[in-house]
């Protein structure tokens, strides 16, 4: 598989938005979606099995709503058990030269995450850019969809999947 779409949602069971895109995105040849909430549903994380998912990936993509500026609770667990793992096992360079990428859904305007707050998409997505960078991935550009719960929402599809690629 080229591409590992690790997904997690607070709310998955009422998600339209992340529903959409997945869909989209699980008619891709050499994606593979791993979805933590409903494989996780107690968040007992299966740490050598995502070790075996990441090592036969060339890109990881970490794909989430924006909760209170930050990844559904589960994603942080992965990253706390399963990076740990990694940095402190017996192949800490297992992550070297794959790619690290964002894509998040939020419920504001592009402009309301432009600084308005204080902090933009980019800002916000540091911590996350810097423990994969840390550990030797490099960092594409995060990706946003706004509005993504607005009544009438369309998905851009189509621009969506080009950054899983």
């Amino acid at each position: 598989m080229d591409t590992l779409v690790i997904f997690a949602h607070t709310y998955w069971k009422d998600s339209k938005a992340n529903k959409a895109l997945l869909e989209a995105a699980s008619k891709l040849e050499n994606v593979k979606i791993h979805n933590l909430t409903t494989t996780y549903p107690t968040a007992a994380i299966d740490v050598d099995k995502e070790i075996s998912l990441l090592k036969e990936t060339k890109k990881i993509v970490f794909q989430f709503p924006l909760f209170w500026f930050s990844t559904p609770s589960i994603m942080k667990e992965w990253e706390d058990v399963v990076l740990g793992k990694i940095l402190y096992g017996d192949n800490p360079k297992l992550l070297s030269g794959k790619t690290f990428k964002v894509i998040t859904t939020a419920g504001g305007t592009k402009e309301t995450y432009e600084g308005h707050h204080g902090y933009t998409i980019e800002t916000l997505m540091l911590p996350l850019n810097c423990a994969f960078q840390y550990i030797g991935c490099k960092i594409d550009e995060p990706y946003a969809i706004f509005k993504a719960n607005a009544p009438g929402a369309v998905m851009p599809i189509d621009e969506y999947l080009a950054n899983l690629k």
